[in-house]
């Protein structure tokens, strides 16, 4: 596994922007906020699950833009702050050097591009900004419209196998993390996700999770494409891979 370049940061007062790359040094506090887009008519589109997740437009690649919010129970105490226990240990900040180091490996992630956390006393919240995989459709929207061929699910238990190779433990993987652009199949939303010591245990947990989604959302859609083969077809290609 190897080490992360060294992550850039800048403070003015309570603030702190993270960024991997000396071309988004010029990033500001600003550029998370949705307000700032919208003012300069930047806004191209937005996604909403819990909350929305913004989309801005680039030179380059277009960016997302997404705040962290608190879900369960301590969401009744506050919508979007976190116990501070260090700079590193943030929320915005875990999930930026995870992501650098999954594009240093040549995984298909989004590219990061910076992440702030703003103090508040014992407290911080959060943003991170990455790009987007333009083009693209969850799984769950592609299952809803269609059938993927044999070789796609394949394809999809291949790409999960390597990101295990790799060590890399997706908390939260589910068909809407799951990003289909082209034919080729991306993970997204790596917020507590990990870089562990590869093993069948946590592995075998991660695949688990995976089927209960599509589960799940077959339960709430009878029509949603998928069925026993197709898991067969997604097992095949990830024991081809997994070492």
């Amino acid at each position: 596994m190897i080490k992360p370049k060294i992550m850039q940061f800048k403070k003015i007062n309570n603030t702190t922007i993270a960024y991997s790359s000396p071309l988004d040094n010029s990033i500001k506090s600003e550029h998370f906020s949705p307000e700032y887009w919208k003012s300069c008519d930047k806004i191209v589109g937005s996604s909403c699950g819990r909350r929305t997740t913004w989309f801005v437009q680039q030179r380059q690649k277009p960016w997302v833009l997404r705040h962290y919010w608190r879900g369960g129970f301590m969401a009744k105490f506050s919508d979007d702050l976190y116990c501070y226990s260090g700079i590193h240990q943030t929320r915005p900040i875990a999930e930026l050097q995870i992501l650098e180091q999954m594009h240093q490996l040549g995984l298909p992630v989004p590219r990061p591009i910076a992440a702030k956390v703003e103090r508040v006393g014992l407290w911080y919240r959060g943003d991170i900004i990455i790009e987007l995989i333009e083009n693209a459709e969850d799984l769950f929207a592609v299952l809803s419209q269609r059938s993927m061929p044999e070789a796609l699910w394949v394809q999809l238990g291949s790409l999960i196998a390597r990101f295990h190779n790799h060590g890399v433990y997706h908390a939260d993987l589910n068909i809407k993390n799951i990003m289909l652009a082209e034919d080729l199949f991306y993970l997204i939303d790596f917020d507590r996700g990990e870089l562990k010591t590869p093993k069948r245990a946590w592995q075998n947990t991660n695949i688990a999770r995976l089927r209960r989604s599509l589960d799940k959302e077959k339960g709430k859609l009878r029509s949603l494409h998928f069925d026993e083969q197709n898991w067969q077809d997604l097992l095949t290609g990830y024991q081809a891979i997994i070492k």
